[in-house]
């Protein structure tokens, strides 16, 4: 019975995507339509969520899609891990739904604007939900092809120049990925994760060829991610789609190659005996050369990020750049997991806090820049200033935001950086005698301390130019809507709580980071050859 739940979040957002585009002649029921519908994926969510990782007799499910039994049929997977992340985007959708009722202007409501919402928001739920690689990247492709749309929403010059290299980046990525799910699948026969994990494990597979092939797929999760070197979509693609859209990029949409990552190098490829040497990387598993290229790309992404959100002049900019070096801290927290068997627990709770933490936070961040865009017609900083005596209350939400992004307690942003700092420190100390891996560690922090001295430059600069000093005569002349900010007000409440309540959190963060882990038990939970049946 409890099975259907894990299909339950795929239906609720189907159905509110088809009936919105069915209600399109009458734009007032088309928002009823979506809001209701997102709210009824956050409950589905909810309930998904606590029967597969709060309960106190919590554990995973699978939907076999059709009846077809595992490997042969298309199988949703539901445990803790995928439930975190569901969490993660239900929450951040919600708020940017219902911020796009008083932000998106009537016409452009009409222009499909709802619909596209759900189906990016469906991409990105069956993403996370599916067993098998050839549909992940189907569901990539789902999420994709709204994202598309978002980009070029606006219709002007600099719009379609954003969609055009957004479109040629994600086509040749969904071509890379293809090649390596191909070749993975030349290996090991299958396609569902769980029974590649089985075939994988089995001592007559050669696992020689998983490595390269692996990395085929690995590309294209860091470029959905925004890894550098893949990081060049993302400011463009920031600056074009609707600000409650990219509120969703950066807190829902980019964490789904992150958690891709994690469930197919710690899942399925975890235990898995490579039998290929390569100069300077000791072991013999996936998670071994996945772990010194993860920390690599994750402290570029830090520096590359944090340098250039400090050198930009509108918010959508500088928090576009913050997002990459953002992303750099949830890699690097993943890359310690991988390089250090150990620390391998520890690194994916500290890489999903730091995930929750910027989907709330950023999304926070984004939404209100909407409000300044609305209230001023700009977000540079240079026509910005004097906001906060305007609204002390939008001041407040904003500083809320930002604090977190910092990492100052008792915020959601504390508990992100505090762990990540915890894995890349214990990796420091395991490192002791050995020179070169105690300079490796020493350099990881090194870098992890100047993005977050870059995080607090670039936060301090953005208040102060929006919200501090004369205002400028947009700021004088300009309409606050007290709905937009009353809506950020609650969402200021969602960050606060994240933090102050933190415990029950880092229980949901634990279990998932234990399903991640546990390969056995992600077998056990798809069944194959119908013993879930």
């Amino acid at each position: 019975m409890t099975a259907w739940l894990a299909i339950a979040p795929v239906l609720v957002v189907i159905v509110t995507g088809t009936v919105a585009l069915l209600v399109r002649r009458w734009p007032r029921l088309q928002r009823t339509v979506s809001v209701t519908g997102t709210l009824a994926y956050a409950a589905a969510v909810g309930a998904l969520s606590w029967e597969v990782a709060l309960a106190p007799d919590a554990s995973g499910i699978a939907y076999q899609l059709g009846g077809w039994v595992a490997p042969f049929g298309i199988t949703l997977v539901a445990d803790a891990l995928s439930a975190f992340m569901l969490a993660i985007t239900a929450v951040v959708a919600v708020y940017a739904v219902v911020f796009s009722v008083q932000f998106i202007d009537e016409q452009n409501q009409r222009v499909y604007y709802y619909p596209l919402f759900q189906f990016l928001l469906l991409g990105a739920t069956g993403a996370l939900l599916t067993g098998d690689l050839f549909n992940l990247f189907v569901w990539f492709e789902v999420m994709l092809m709204a994202s598309y749309v978002f980009v070029a929403f606006y219709g002007n010059a600099r719009h379609t120049a954003a969609a055009v290299r957004y479109v040629v980046l994600n086509i040749v990525g969904g071509a890379i990925m293809l090649l390596g799910i191909g070749g993975l699948y030349a290996t090991t026969g299958t396609l569902n994760m769980a029974d590649m994990a089985v075939q994988l494990a089995d001592p007559a597979t050669n696992t020689a060829p998983v490595v390269g092939l692996s990395a085929l797929v690995f590309v294209t999760f860091a470029l959905k991610a925004g890894l550098v070197p893949f990081q060049f979509w993302v400011p463009s693609a920031y600056r074009a789609a609707p600000l409650p859209v990219v509120a969703v990029f950066a807190g829902a949409t980019k964490k789904v190659g992150i958690y891709a990552i994690v469930r197919l190098y710690f899942t399925v490829f975890g235990n898995t005996s490579i039998g290929v040497d390569v100069p300077g990387v000791a072991g013999d598993t996936a998670l071994t050369f996945l772990g010194p290229i993860l920390l690599v790309m994750g402290l570029a992404s830090v520096l590359v990020g944090g340098l250039g959100a400090v050198s930009r002049d509108s918010l959508e900019e500088l928090l576009a750049y913050s997002s990459i070096g953002q992303i750099g801290f949830i890699a690097v927290a993943v890359g310690v997991a991988a390089l250090t068997p150990s620390l391998r627990h520890l690194g994916i709770v500290a890489g999903l806090i730091f995930a929750l933490h910027h989907a709330v936070s950023k999304g926070l961040l984004f939404l209100s820049t909407a409000v300044v865009r609305d209230m001023v017609g700009s977000t540079r900083l240079s026509n910005l200033g004097g906001i906060g005596e305007r609204s002390p209350t939008f001041a407040s939400v904003f500083l809320v935001g930002g604090l977190s992004l910092v990492g100052i307690p008792p915020l959601a942003g504390f508990f992100g950086k505090l762990f990540v700092f915890e894995a890349a420190t214990r990796q420091f100390a395991s490192a002791a005698g050995d020179t070169t891996a105690t300079a490796s560690a020493a350099l990881i922090l090194a870098v992890l301390f100047a993005g977050a001295v870059l995080t607090i430059l670039y936060a301090t600069r953005a208040w102060i130019g929006t919200f501090w000093g004369a205002q400028t005569e947009g700021v004088k002349s300009g309409v606050l809507d007290g709905t937009q900010v009353a809506i950020l007000a609650t969402f200021a409440v969602v960050v606060l709580a994240v933090g102050a309540g933190f415990e029950p959190v880092y229980q949901f963060a634990d279990a998932a980071a234990e399903a991640a882990l546990d390969t056995d038990g992600y077998v056990e939970i798809v069944g194959l050859g119908g013993e879930n049946a």
